[in-house]
Formats: structure tokens, C-alpha cells, sequence
């Protein structure tokens, strides 16, 4: 939404005053001077209105008393502003005071998946894939700092200098981010991860192209197999995404328990227990890590255990899960390929426990994990199940993988379209005799697809 700046014209002439607003109404319109007479309004406004008596009335109630005392503020100011700014004006207000402020039109606006703020005057958006600069800006680092600390203390954290990195999340599930001084040199930085409020089924990734519907077909049939499944991919490729989808595969009577470092998993079964880790307080004691997490989920009776990610020693506590009883589980790991994967488990698990030997880890890796799913973002912002890989087993000290499904990538259209195909590699999986003993039946003729896409 662009906003007008409304300088000091120093003339008492109206159809100057008029003119010089029509004019600006043609700009971006994000200057100082406007951002200023929002503030004005804004002190104002906390001076006069009665905030414990504000507190007793239902929302919209709350909100239609704020805007009438802003309308009479934005009356009373000497600025030249048509109806179109006023209302403008009232509704950036009532954002101050009920939301986010600035961001607030971006996060109702469905087609942007991420926010990113560099500076209070530098403000990004992805839509499609593609980054864009907004003229959206903040008053100051201060403004942007206030918007910061609303996020935060929604959900009970808090930012300051001798905690001054956070994750957090919105009303709606988004994933927010945010580093302050003295760890980011410029000003408070804010990141905000969105996720669209309908949830994606497997049929919406088919049909974006994300994979074909063989693939779901044989994802599926993993899920209910009870098959533990590790998503891997680089940040912002979609493994989140897939996660919610896969879970959704998940019988309804089964109890599910999910761990995660900011809550976004948004599972449809009823049976489901959520848990979240919690940073140090302000003496540096209290925190609750991912580890702690998964060791309490293996006392709370779960059929199924989902980790959102995991990055570190609890690894090793996830694959042990894996291996003793807990089949069926799902988490991701951030990495380039398959294989990269399987080598990144191994540095965690042995984090975990550096008296095992490498060979040890590795019969754990193998042993555990069944299969592993690469989700790549590509440079036109679509993102694709590259690899359907299934971890064979140990063989002397390596794991060995073989792939199932794969994406080839041939190249790019005139219009940046990335051009290529899934193919199936002919090898039919180990574990296709334990989806038929679970009463799976999937044709061997899918074992053999290849499905050209963008040509």
C-alpha cells in the first residue's frame, strides 16, 4: 500500500495545497512527513483514549472506538488530505495499534510467502517465487524495533541485547525471524516465513508440478506402510510443506506427537500433541532443546513422532526412536542431495555421541531411515521432488542408496521456465514387499514412468 508524504508547502492557498496532493498522490508516497503525521496521530491518540476501559470491549467493538477517536484526530490536523487519505491514515493507525503496523497490508496480501526487512526503509517481498522491493517503510529502527517486540511477546519470548536472536510465529502459523544489536550491525533485521492459509494437499503439488502423481502415489503408500521418511532440501524449497502434506497420510486413530523449534506444523488428525522448544532465560538457564523434546515424546505413548528438523545431537535420540518401535516417523534436515543428507545425520548423531565409531553411525543411518525425499527450489521460484531415494542398508563401512524417482532437469524456456522430466530409474524398492504386507498395492508399472514437463 503506498503512502503519501505530506510536506510543509508554507502557502495558505488551497488550490495549491490541493494541487500539490494530487500530484503526490501519484508517487510511492513513503515519505518522513507522512510517516510523521501518522505518528502524531498515534501519541494522540494513546494520550486521549482510556486504555483499561478499551480492554473490557470485544474486538471489533474495541476497533470501531479507535477508529472513530482516529477519525477526529485526522479532522483536527491542519494537513491537506483528501477522503481517500484520510482513510488511508485511519487504517495505518488502527494497524499501529491493532497489528503490525506497515507490514500489515503485506500479510494480508495471499500471494507473498515471505517478508524480509533489511533496513526501516528497505523492505522485500517473495511472490512466486521472485524477491521484490516494496515501498513499504518504517519510521525509524525504533518503530521497527516496537514491531519486533509485539511479534515476540505474543507467544512469550522476548528480544533485547542479551537475547538478541528469535524465532517466533504469527496468529496464522507464519515463521518469524528476527535479529536486533549488537548482532546485526545496521538495525533490527526481520524475516517472516508466511504459509498460504489453505493448506496444499499432495493432488495441489501434482498439479504445480512438483512431482507427478506416480510419486505421491508412492509417498503415500510409505506413509501408511509406516516407513520413516527424512525430507531433505536447501532453505526455502519446501520441506515444511511436504512435511504437513506427507502427514497428512497418517491414519486418524493413530496419536502423533510433533516437535519443533517454532510451532508451524499445521496437522488435520485430531490426535495430535504438539511440542515446542524454549529458549534460555534472561540468566541463561531454563532453555528446552529439540533434544529434551524427543526424549520426552518417547514417555508420551506416540504411534508416530514428526521432528520439523533436526540440526543437531538430537539426531542421534530421532534415529534411536526409529529403531525402537516408533516407525513411521517423519522429520527433514537441510541438504544438497541424498546423499549429502545421510552425511549430515552422521556429523549430528555423532555430536550426539562422539565415543561412536563411524561404522556404529552409520548402521544407525541404515538401519533407521528408509527413505529419503530432496525437494529443490529452481531459478524460476518453482520447487520440485528431485530424488525418491531409498537407503538399502550397510554395506562394508558405507550406506548404500539406490534412487527410485528422480527429476532431470534440460534447461530453461525463453520465459525462465525451468524444462525437464520425472523418471522413474526401473529399480523396484526393498521395501515394495513390506508396502504388499501392509496391504499396499501399487502396479510395477510404475516403477518405469517418465513424464516430460515444460517442453
Amino acid at each position: 500500500m503506498a503512502t503519501i508524504p505530506i510536506p510543509d508547502t508554507g502557502t495558505n492557498n488551497p488550490r495549491q495545497e490541493a494541487g500539490w496532493v494530487t500530484r503526490m498522490a501519484n508517487r510511492d508516497g513513503s515519505g518522513t512527513e507522512y510517516q510523521e503525521l501518522k505518528f502524531t496521530i498515534h501519541r494522540k491518540l494513546i494520550d486521549r483514549i482510556n486504555l483499561e476501559a478499551l480492554s473490557s470491549l470485544a474486538g471489533e467493538r474495541a476497533r470501531a472506538e479507535i477508529r472513530s477517536a482516529v477519525a477526529k484526530l485526522v479532522e483536527e490536523e491542519r494537513t491537506p488530505l483528501s477522503l481517500a487519505e484520510k482513510e488511508r491514515v485511519i487504517e495505518e493507525v488502527l494497524d499501529e495499534v491493532f497489528g503490525l503496523g506497515p507490514l500489515e497490508p503485506l500479510l494480508r496480501d495471499p500471494t507473498i510467502s515471505d517478508i524480509l526487512v533489511t533496513t526501516p526503509r528497505l523492505v522485500y517481498v517473495e511472490r512466486g517465487g521472485k524477491l521484490y522491493r516494496t515501498s513499504v517503510e518504517f519510521k525509524d529502527n525504533n518503530h521497527l524495533l516496537r514491531i519486533i517486540e509485539k511479534v515476540v511477546a505474543r507467544v512469550g519470548r522476548r528480544v533485547d541485547e542479551s537475547s538478541p536472536l528469535v524465532d517466533a510465529r504469527l496468529p496464522d502459523g507464519s515463521r518469524v525471524n528476527a535479529a536486533i544489536p549488537p548482532v546485526a550491525v545496521d538495525g533490527p533485521l526481520l524475516s517472516i516465513r508466511r504459509f498460504g492459509r489453505d493448506l496444499l494437499q499432495g493432488e495441489d503439488l501434482v498439479a504445480k508440478l512438483a512431482l507427478t502423481e506416480g510419486m505421491l502415489d508412492l509417498l503415500k503408500a510409505c506413509v501408511r506402510a509406516r516407513l520413516n521418511i527424512v525430507i531433505s532440501g536447501g532453505t526455502g524449497s519446501g520441506k515444511t510443506t511436504l512435511l504437513n502434506v506427507l502427514s497428512s497420510y497418517i491414519p486418524e486413530n493413530e496419536r502423533i506427537v510433533t516437535i519443533e523449534d517454532a510451532a508451524e506444523l499445521r496437522l488435520r488428525q485430531t490426535h495430535v500433541a504438539r511440542l515446542e522448544t524454549r529458549p534460555a532465560n534472561i540468566e541463561g538457564n531454563g532453555a528446552i532443546k529439540i533434544r529434551d523434546l524427543v526424549i520426552n515424546a518417547l514417555r508420551m505413548r506416540p504411534d508416530r513422532i514428526i521432528v520439523g528438523e533436526v540440526r543437531s545431537e538430537e539426531a542421534l535420540d530421532m534415529l534411536q526412536a526409529m529403531n525402537t518401535g516408533h516407525d513411521g516417523s517423519l522429520t527433514t534436515i537441510h541438504s544438497n542431495t541424498p546423499r549429502d543428507g545421510v552425511a549430515r545425520l552422521e556429523v549430528m548423531v555423532g555430536m550426539g555421541n562422539a565415543n561412536m565409531s563411524a561404522r556404529a553411525i552409520r548402521q544407525q543411518v541404515a538401519s533407521a531411515v528408509d527413505v529419503m525425499v530432496q525437494v529443490s527450489r529452481f531459478s524460476d521460484g518453482s520447487r520440485k521432488l528431485t530424488h525418491i531415494t531409498e537407503l538399502v542398508g550397510l554395506e562394508g563401512d558405507q550406506v548404500t542408496m539406490q534412487d527410485i524417482f528422480l527429476f532431470e532437469k534440460s534447461g530453461v524456456t525463453e520465459n525462465g521456465k525451468v524444462t525437464g522430466r520425472f523418471r522413474a530409474t526401473g529399480v523396484r524398492p526393498r521395501f515394495y514387499e513390506k508396502l504388499r504386507a501392509s496391504g499396499i498395492q501399487l502396479p510395477t508399472s510404475l516403477f518405469q514412468t517418465i513424464v516430460e514437463i515444460g517442453a
